[in-house]
């Protein structure tokens, strides 16, 4: 066994001695290494008895993360984990992609460029870059959540939906807005509205009092809304230089939208 083997194995040996979570991922961790496995060799990799591996299994193979086949039977990645892989793959290659855009706009606009994703009825932040006058905002920090229509990234991601499911998605959304006085269902409509009008998203003082920002979305192969790209400043600054930030937005999104489709033929 190499030195690498058995670290990994010692850390799997480590997780299995935890909680519930801990024996999970000492599963997992295993069949990451070694697919096909059978109950023994995963009894023993992760040092669990084989009632409790042999639980964990069960559930792991009801939901999809992990099939079980042939007879004996062996373990191995089911299509949920399949599934995850392809997601946090494309999750990479967006970034990469997107990156060069989210530059040239923090600095054409010395504010904070940030791309977001949609997960359910929320927007995740997935990266950003700050311009020479960044702002100091806990919501523009990589990984953080917004609902749908609550920031101007999150409106973009909304905005250009497919309109029964738009119309949807912003029903529920009224009903999860106590913490934002300014939001209701109302507003999320107007500015949908306004954004299909003008082909961008502009948000001033809604969120929070003297920031503002613009938004637009990113379309993948398919003509689907698979991201945002956004500007986020001082109201001031995003007014006073709209049109230049709009054509800027405008330009890259469709840089993105193209470099995406590239990709994909590539693949």
């Amino acid at each position: 066994m190499t030195d690498k083997k058995a670290i990994e194995l010692s850390k799997v040996q480590q997780l299995g001695k935890g909680n519930a979570i801990d024996k999970v991922c000492a599963i997992l961790s295993l069949l990451a290494g070694q697919s096909h496995l059978r109950l023994a060799e995963i009894t023993r990799g992760t040092g669990m008895n084989r009632v409790t591996a042999l639980r964990i299994l069960d559930t792991l193979v009801a939901n999809g993360f992990i099939v079980r086949t042939g007879q004996p039977p062996r373990y191995s990645f089911g299509p949920e984990v399949v599934a995850m892989a392809a997601s946090t793959s494309y999750l990479g290659n967006l970034r990469d992609i997107a990156r060069p855009s989210l530059v040239r706009l923090a600095q054409l606009s010395g504010d904070v460029a940030v791309l977001s994703i949609r997960s359910g009825l929320e927007s995740i932040c997935v990266d950003r870059v700050e311009g020479h006058y960044p702002i100091n905002v806990s919501y523009l920090q990589v990984g953080t959540r917004r609902p749908l229509g609550v920031s101007a990234s999150s409106m973009a991601l909304l905005a250009w939906l497919p309109e029964d499911e738009r119309e949807a998605l912003i029903e529920i959304s009224s009903l999860h807005l106590d913490a934002f006085p300014r939001i209701n269902r109302e507003v999320l409509r107007q500015h949908v509205e306004e954004a299909n009008r003008q082909g961008y998203v502009r948000m001033l003082n809604v969120v929070i009092d003297k920031l503002g920002a613009m938004a637009v979305p990113i379309y993948g192969p398919q003509g689907d809304v698979v991201a945002a790209i956004s500007v986020v400043g001082l109201s001031e600054r995003i007014l006073e230089h709209e049109t230049e930030l709009a054509q800027a937005l405008k330009h890259e999104q469709a840089a993105i939208s193209r470099r995406l489709t590239s990709k994909r033929s590539q693949a």
